[in-house]
Order: C-alpha cells, then structure tokens, then sequence
C-alpha cells in the first residue's frame, strides 16, 4: 500500500512578494520488484519531502528562488533552483524565461550493495512565450541537464549504468481559444535526448470545452515512444529464463525504464467554477 500526505501553503508577503511551502509525506509497504519483476521482497518505507519558495514581484517580471529536501532511510536529496521571468515590453506579449538548478543526491541503499555513493545534477532551462494574436499563444523551452555520480538500481539485479548522464529536451507549446465554440485546443510536443540513448517523442492534446453554468470538459490524450538505453538487455519471457549481461559488458540494465516502449493516455477534466472567487 502507498499512503501519501501532503500540504500546500501559498502565502502573500506585503504588495510584492509571496512565500510558498510544500510539505509531503509518503509511507510504502508491501512488495518491491528485485529481480525482473517476479521475485519480490517485503518492504517498507517513508519518505519526507521539503520545500520553501520565495517570489518577489516586479513590473517587468518575477524572480523565484526554491529549496528542497527529501530524506528516506536509502536516499537524501536536496536541491535548489532560481528561476527569472520577464516582459520584453509593456505589452507583456513576449514573456522570457531562464532558471538554473542545482540538485545533490546522497544514496545509501539498505542492501548494502553500494555506500556512500552520490549523484550531482545542475540543470539550465531557457524559455520563450509569445502572444500572437487574441486567440493563439505559443511557448518553446529549451533544458539541458547535466549529471554525474551513482545512476544505476541497487535493488535490481544486472544494473550497472554509466556514471554520467546528460540530458537534452525541448518542448513546443501551442493554445487556440475557438470564439465561435467557447473552447480552446492544448497542444504540445517535447523530445528528448540523453547520453544513454534514450531518445523519446512525447505528444499532447486537450480540448478545454465550456459547457454553461460555470462548467468545463476538457477531454485528453498522450502519447509517448521512445527508444532503448544503448546498455539495456532485453529480458527472457521464459518461465524462469534468467537473461545474463555479455561477460565483456561494463554497464547493463534489465530495468524495463530503461527498454524501448509506447504508451497511450486517453482523460477526461470535469470543472466547475463554483463562484467568481
């Protein structure tokens, strides 16, 4: 079973700045895939996550600074980010986006196959959002991440992964408000690219439809493929096949994560704006 708690504060600080909070707390207990997925070992553990922002608010823009800390009996991270929007004009029909992320992984699994390990990430994002017409907004950001330190699985068996791994994305937004209909069009389409291989397309559709009386339907789909880590080995459907890394392999991986693969997801929204407040 998973229980999850959590709690959101938003909070204004005098005309121009505002404080938010998150704080959330997950408990796990049950069955953990091991091996492939067949062979299952009892566990149990909890997570406490951490999280405090600060936004201070400008007439060109805004400015946000973020801290967060999870801890669980294997796994401490913590991160911090600083994000900077602003308006080209006062039109504020050009919108400029740039953040900067930091994050330090601490990893001391409870099986005792790896200690004191870490993982360094520092992440760039660079954004654009423009106005074109009454009706029509376009977005494109642009992200690289890049990592280095302890990737691999330690609860899986066969899973040595490259010690760096750097990430690339881009992500093109598109919204079309219909007059004549009351309804707006969603699109997007994000790819991305790492070191290991992995490449993935990533499409997205919602249609947010009025439908009188302060209600909203907005229908959905996604979909995702992507291609396989260069390192992974393709699991044995066998009754218990058991699939071996070549004897010369210096990183491998079984994790289906990490496998070449679609997915397809269908959604329904149903909103209701209760009163104008």
């Amino acid at each position: 079973s998973v229980k999850a708690h959590a709690l959101m504060l938003t909070a204004p600080i005098k005309d121009d700045w505002s404080f938010s909070g998150t704080l959330v707390n997950d408990a796990v207990s049950g069955a953990s895939p091991r091996y492939y997925t067949k062979r299952l070992t009892k566990m149990q553990d909890e997570r406490r996550g951490y999280s405090a922002g600060l936004t201070h608010y400008m007439p060109t823009g805004t400015a946000t600074v973020t801290a967060n800390y999870s801890v669980e009996s294997d796994y401490v991270s913590k991160s911090l980010s600083a994000t900077r929007v602003w308006y080209t004009d006062e039109s504020k029909n050009t919108t400029l986006t740039a953040g900067l992320g930091i994050t330090r992984d601490a990893i001391n699994p409870s099986n005792r196959a790896v200690v004191g390990e870490s993982k360094r990430v520092n992440d760039l994002i660079f954004g654009v959002t423009q106005v074109f017409t009454p009706t029509d907004i376009g977005q494109i950001n642009l992200r690289y991440a890049a990592g280095s330190g302890y990737f691999s699985d330690p609860y899986k068996a066969f899973d040595e992964r490259p010690r760096e791994r750097n990430i690339s994305t881009v992500l093109v937004r598109w919204n079309h408000h219909f007059e004549g209909l009351d309804g707006t069009l969603r699109s997007s389409y994000r790819y991305y690219s790492d070191t290991y291989k992995v490449k993935a397309h990533t499409l997205g559709l919602e249609y947010a439809q009025a439908v009188g009386h302060g209600w909203t339907l907005t229908p959905l789909a996604r979909l995702h493929a992507q291609s396989a880590a260069w390192f992974y080995v393709p699991y044995n459907p066998e009754p218990n096949g058991v699939t071996f890394p070549a004897e010369t392999a210096t990183y491998y991986t079984e994790d289906q994560r990490m496998s070449g693969f679609g997915a397809l997801t269908l959604g329904l929204k149903v909103a209701r704006q209760i009163t104008p407040n």
